[in-house]
């Protein structure tokens, strides 16, 4: 599970809308006025950068998104799109790359390998370092010379670890952003350093899981349909579970994950933003801006997480129908005597009007008639599964995202005070788990986690839904 962040460099106006016919644009984040771009699309060019352009996250997930953009015709009419890493790599060689991972997914059109080639074909490769300036320089004169004079428009994808986050976002500002008029945006790969402190220096930030489709739509869902809004407080809910499982480990990613763990690198994160959405109070409108305040106001809401109410947990290894699992230290890049988590389990409390109550998976039920001449009423789960309900294809998270930070659009956009309000919220309770050493409680690989996960939720009288996979212990 990846996340990202979107920080603009130094933009005075923003892309609202990219397209043949015309780009209009807002301006500056603080002003929040729109205004209308009278140039030509002609005479303006978006150039997006992906650094770190070998790594896996590029080729699996970002240069698809890209592509699929461009075959849906999300993309302008000008667009370059340049690989940047440290590997030595020829344009053709990128290409090569690339063209391992596009796939005809979207609607399995006929002109598929048409527009691939011509995807291609806009994909060029520059070799340097992350943190040189000189290096960014050359890479801002290959850029200008695909502008071709145009008016340049910006966006960099640092695919990099988070420990050379800053010194690319400098390079990019200093050496290689738009200097005529268009706008510079960043995004980065999550986590957002490791506590209040450190995360202070990225300002502006997007978390990835919003991007998922049915995320987005939880606050149509909420303030779209009337139905819903009198029921959405501690008199009709008794408590929300937020469950993240995944069915695979570490798997060679140890390296990275051993220096974060599963609270900084999921819950802190990803569960929490999703939890302000949920909580969050009925916004002004579903502008950006309201739908932020709201949530930077349930977050500061939230009562101080305590030790007691939070449950550690790292796999061990398991064997299940003749097939040995390993356990999280049996990874090669991770130390052996790691007290990284791989689970957490909290309890968290909301502390304001709608929330605060006696009582701390939504499950909602509805009395239905059952089929036949008989008035006989049955109860059951009102559910809407996307992929069954809609025949269109549901975007990739990172195309939703991508697009978003194209055309300026905020509503998914995370600000420095809810990024702070956030790493707050967590901070204290992670300091204590480090100073203390905890133990985390081993549980088998794929299992439904440690047993005091379950102990932790009786306390407050809650069953969890499912936690993943049904195996011995």
């Amino acid at each position: 599970a990846i996340a990202s962040s979107v920080t603009p460099v130094e933009s005075n106006n923003i892309g609202k809308r990219l397209s043949p016919e015309l780009l209009s644009v807002t301006s500056s984040t603080e002003s929040q006025v729109e205004a209308s771009f009278e140039k030509d699309a002609n005479e303006c060019t978006v150039s997006i950068t992906v650094v770190g352009a070998s790594g896996d996250l590029a080729k699996k997930k970002i240069f698809p998104a890209l592509f699929a953009l461009y075959y849906e015709g999300c993309l302008p009419e000008h667009f370059t799109i340049c690989g940047y890493a440290r590997s030595k790599m020829t344009d053709a060689e990128l290409r090569n790359m690339v063209s391992k991972t596009l796939t005809c997914r979207i609607d399995k059109r006929e002109n598929c390998s048409e527009k691939m080639d011509q995807f291609l074909k806009r994909c060029f490769y520059h070799s340097g370092q992350y943190d040189s300036p000189e290096n960014f320089a050359a890479l801002d004169k290959k850029l200008k010379e695909h502008e071709d004079g145009r008016t340049s428009n910006r966006l960099f994808y640092l695919s990099i670890p988070p420990n050379i986050f800053i010194d690319a976002v400098k390079c990019a500002s200093l050496s290689a952003s738009s200097g005529n008029g268009g706008w510079t945006r960043v995004i980065v790969e999550k986590p957002f350093g490791r506590d209040s402190e450190s995360s202070a220096a990225l300002t502006r930030s997007i978390d990835h899981y919003l991007g998922k489709e049915l995320v987005e739509n939880l606050s149509v869902l909420r303030f779209s349909n009337l139905i819903f809004e009198p029921l959405w407080s501690r008199q009709y809910i008794r408590n929300v579970q937020l469950i993240f499982s995944e069915d695979f480990g570490t798997e060679g990613r140890g390296g990275y994950f051993d220096n974060y763990g599963i609270i900084r690198d999921i819950m802190q994160n990803h569960l929490l933003q999703i939890l302000a959405l949920f909580a969050m109070e009925t916004p002004v409108s579903l502008d950006a801006e309201d739908i932020r305040n709201e949530k930077v106001k349930v977050l500061r809401s939230m009562r101080p997480i305590k030790l007691e109410d939070v449950v550690l947990g790292q796999y061990k290894n398991h064997t299940r129908g003749g097939v040995a699992y390993p356990a999280y230290v049996d990874d090669k890049t991770v130390p052996k005597d790691s007290l990284t988590p791989t689970f957490a389990a909290a309890a968290l409390f909301i502390d304001n009007a709608r929330w605060d109550g006696p009582d701390e998976a939504i499950y909602l039920k509805i009395n239905n008639k059952v089929p036949g001449l008989g008035m006989k009423l049955d109860r059951s789960n009102l559910n809407l599964h996307y992929a069954a309900r809609y025949s269109k294809e549901i975007p990739d998270a990172y195309e939703r995202l991508l697009l978003d930070a194209i055309e300026g659009e905020r509503r998914l956009f995370i600000r420095s005070d809810e990024l702070d309000a956030a790493w707050s919220l967590f901070t204290p309770v992670l300091n204590e788990i480090e100073e203390k050493k905890i133990t985390p409680e081993y549980y088998p690989y794929g299992s439904r986690g440690p047993v005091c996960a379950h102990y932790l939720a009786a306390r407050y009288n809650v069953r969890w839904g499912d936690l993943g996979l049904d195996v011995e212990q």
